[in-house]
Parts: structure tokens; sequence; C-alpha cells
């Protein structure tokens, strides 16, 4: 059977899942592909008005001055400080909170803390900045609140620059640790069983059992998910920033995607703003691409 046929089998085969498929397909080209367009007003002077094929070619211009700016460094320590610092603290944390609970015995316990521990990854950006700032708050905020009840002075939390990435990593622990577990418990719930009964029978405890059988059987799916979170270690999402930060924490808040918006959306300088955004998007691909490598040599598994 020539590929071709081979091809329009499968099709046949699978043609309920590809007609379910379809929205995907069309979202990715309207809303990520089809954008790819607009990149190149990075390489040019555009006018709103010329549009962008008769905006005038100016080549590297805005990369060049980003990189003489005085804003680059600032803005790639804090992307990179932010995105590791995020990636240390909130990376580990799904997985020893999905170790954690398949140890549960108790079903109905496991399941109500599995139940209310993804529950955060449904709110919004918005609801969720909002909540921080309100607990935080030097007048009444909870936080505020206890710190004054056991005699410590009240704290600015959102204008002091020292507890910015602080606040930030935190939110993301709590935000995501639950949502992300569901992967690990599938990857867990994939093991054979026959497994750790060999090993009880061999008189392995709890903790042998999940240290030699548990966790070296979900390390693909450790790697893998490490290497998509390596690569948007630099695409730190502008959104939550955005709503936490202020001019006295920019020193250590301003991140890519951050100035991408005052300098394109505030400040209407398109060509510039693209230069940045392009710039990022590919420190972001060389990280993938290098975590990628490593992790094929280190584990043997890799996305492609």
């Amino acid at each position: 059977m020539s590929r071709f046929a081979s091809m329009l089998k499968h099709i046949k085969r699978d043609r309920q899942l590809l007609i379910l498929f379809i929205p995907c397909i069309i979202f990715y080209i309207l809303f990520r592909y089809g954008p790819l367009y607009g990149l190149i007003i990075a390489f040019k002077d555009y006018s709103v008005y010329e549009g962008i094929m008769k905006s005038d070619w100016v080549g590297l211009k805005h990369f060049q001055r980003f990189f003489d700016s005085p804003d680059f460094w600032l803005l790639f320590k804090n992307t990179f400080l932010l995105g590791v610092f995020t990636m240390l603290w909130a990376f580990p944390f799904p997985i020893m909170f999905a170790l954690l609970l398949n140890e549960s015995r108790f079903i109905r316990f496991k399941k109500m803390v599995q139940t209310f521990s993804y529950l955060p990854a449904f709110l919004s950006v918005v609801i969720v900045t909002s909540m921080i700032v309100d607990f935080l708050s030097p007048t009444n905020g909870v936080v505020n609140q206890v710190l004054k009840a056991m005699g410590f002075n009240g704290v600015y939390f959102l204008a002091a620059p020292e507890w910015f990435r602080t606040i930030f990593i935190s939110t993301e622990i709590w935000q995501h640790m639950g949502y992300e577990a569901i992967i690990y418990l599938a990857a867990v719930a994939s093991i054979d069983p026959t497994l750790y009964e060999a090993a009880k029978v061999d008189g392995a405890k709890r903790f042998q059992m999940m240290r030699y059988i548990t966790i070296p059987s979900i390390m693909p799916t450790i790697l893998i998910l490490f290497i998509i979170k390596s690569g948007s270690i630099f695409r730190i999402g502008y959104e939550k920033v955005l709503l936490l930060y202020n001019p006295m924490t920019y020193e250590v808040a301003d991140v890519f995607s951050t100035y991408v918006y005052r300098k394109g959306l505030l400040e209407t300088n398109y060509s510039y703003a693209a230069a940045v955004g392009f710039f990022e998007a590919i420190v972001a691909l060389i990280m993938l691409l290098i975590s990628n490598t490593v992790s094929r040599r280190a584990g043997g598994k890799g996305l492609w």
C-alpha cells in the first residue's frame, strides 16, 4: 500500500477525531501563524497611514537601538531571573504534590484535596491579582493584619522591590500546582501495578517504591514538561506583571513583555516594540533548543 493510500485510510478511520480538531487548527492559523506576517514591521519604520508594505525598510535599526538602550540589560536580567526562579521553585511543586497525593490511602480525602488544588487554575489573572492586592494591602490586608497582631510593623509589599519576585513566584505555584499535578498523576496511574507488588514481596517500603519505581517511571513526562517550561523562561506573560508592578518596582519587575506593551500600545512605537518582541521570541527558541538537546543527551527523551 502506498503512503498516500495509507494516509487516506487513516484519515477515514479517524475522521471524527479530525473533525473535532478543526476548531483548534483554525484557532492556530488565525491567532498564532497569521499574525507572524506582522513581524516584518520590526525591520521597517511602520506607519499606520502608509501600511505594512508601503512603510520604509530600515533593516536592523530598531534592534540596534534596543541593544544600545540602557533598558536592555535591565530587562534581560529581570526576565531571566524571574523566569529562572519561577522554574526552580514552581516546576518541582506539582511533581511533589502529585507524589504525595498518590501516597494517600484515603480516596475521598485525595479527591477533595485534588479538587481544591486545581480550582485556582480556573481563575482569571485579574481575579488572582485582585486577591493578591487585597491580601497584601498595607491598611486592611489579611497579611498585614496578622503581622500587626504579632507586634510587627505593616509592610507595603507591592511597593517593595525585594518582595515582588517572591509574590509573583508564590502566586504562580498556588495557581498552577494542582492543575499541572494532574499530568503527573496520569503518568503515575499508567505504571504497571505488578512492579509495586514485586517490590512489596522484596520488602521495599513506600518511600523506596516511590524512589525506585514511581519517579523513574514518570521521568519521561518530567523531562518533556521541563523542556516546555524551559522554553518559556523568557516568555513571561505580561498580564500578571502588569497588574502587580508599579514605578517603584520597575527595577526588578519590568520584563520584555511589559516593555513591549508600554512601547507598542502606550507610546505607539510599533516597529520598536515588534523588534523587542521578536528578540524575546528568538531567545525563547534558543532556550527551547538547548533544553531539548540537554534532555536528549541526559535522559534520552526530547520533544523531537
